[in-house]
């Protein structure tokens, strides 16, 4: 009798998140075995007590996911689990925490959609904002948009802590190789005169835009808002909104809301949930892998505004 596909789902908060539980299930996974409150510390014996319950051949049908709340733990987490590994004895893990990875991969891919085919441009050399940037999406969002090639200023309502995430993707995520910088929410007002994107990814039902900022970006080509809850994130645009005209905007630029980029984010996690199952070596997923799948499925869906 073949083994069933199990999904061992690690956590350090208190409860494994219930979106996640169903993702991976309708992905085909038939056990989503939770594990909560983890430290680093217990990573390295929770991957070797699941590698070696089963043969090589049958370790196949099991892989690991790690959540939480913390980017930098998550990928801390994901780089013990594969030094953890004893060829052959080795799982797939994918690494998303609060659907961070996923949904700023998402963000991103769509926004670079728009890019190219409202504005018949790319993300290389562009001047992005992204507010309430400090959190785990902006920090994300911001890494992937950075490597592709885009100019990213974080900005938080301290600079202080702003210029530390600034640090923490440069160095921890970018590996030394890319250059965001930090900005004070109170200067936006100077920083949105030559933003070529923005990004909405602070708490829910607070703006961070206004129409009249808005009206103040000269060059502004898109903006996008991850939140649903009322008031949107950036003046004027909806949660259903993908590549609409923005009302108050003199650039001609255009919104992208939050259901827009949650239909691409659920896909992007459905098919990184699948690659594990089908994968015949282990793979290691985190937020570079979530940008790839989400450029990979609006092209080859052709989804387009």
């Amino acid at each position: 009798m073949e083994k069933p596909f199990i999904l061992h789902m690690l956590t350090t908060a208190k409860n494994l998140s219930p979106f996640d539980v169903n993702m991976a299930m309708d992905a085909g996974w038939v056990s989503a075995i939770p594990y909560t409150n983890i430290e680093a510390s217990e990573i390295q014996g929770l991957v070797q007590d699941a590698i070696f319950s089963r043969s090589a051949k049958n370790l196949k049908r099991t892989s690991i996911f790690i959540g939480g709340r913390d980017t930098k733990q998550a990928m801390d987490m994901l780089k013990i689990a594969k030094r953890s590994m004893i060829p052959p004895f080795e799982v797939s893990v994918f690494a998303d925490p609060s659907g961070a990875f996923t949904t700023a991969a998402a963000m991103v891919a769509v926004i670079e959609r728009e890019l190219k085919v409202k504005f018949n441009t790319t993300l290389e050399g562009k001047n992005i904002l992204a507010l309430g940037g400090t959190g785990p999406v902006g920090q994300a969002a911001a890494v992937i948009a950075a490597k592709a090639g885009a100019n990213v200023r974080i900005i938080g309502r301290q600079l202080e802590k702003a210029q530390h995430i600034a640090d923490l993707c440069n160095n921890e995520f970018g590996e030394g190789k890319i250059n965001i910088t930090a900005g004070a929410d109170a200067d936006k007002a100077e920083y949105i005169k030559t933003a070529d994107v923005v990004f909405a990814t602070g708490a829910a039902g607070i703006e961070l835009l206004s129409a009249e900022l808005i009206a103040s970006a000269t060059q502004l080509k898109v903006a996008a808002d991850v939140n649903a809850v009322p008031p949107a994130g950036i003046a004027g645009i909806d949660a259903f909104h993908d590549g609409v005209a923005i009302e108050s905007s003199i650039s001609g630029a255009v919104g992208i809301g939050a259901l827009a980029i949650g239909n691409v984010k659920y896909q992007t996690q459905n098919l990184l949930l699948k690659r594990m199952i089908h994968s015949a070596k282990p793979v290691y997923l985190h937020f570079e892998h979530a940008f790839e799948v989400a450029r990979e499925y609006i092209q080859s869906s052709k989804v387009s505004s």
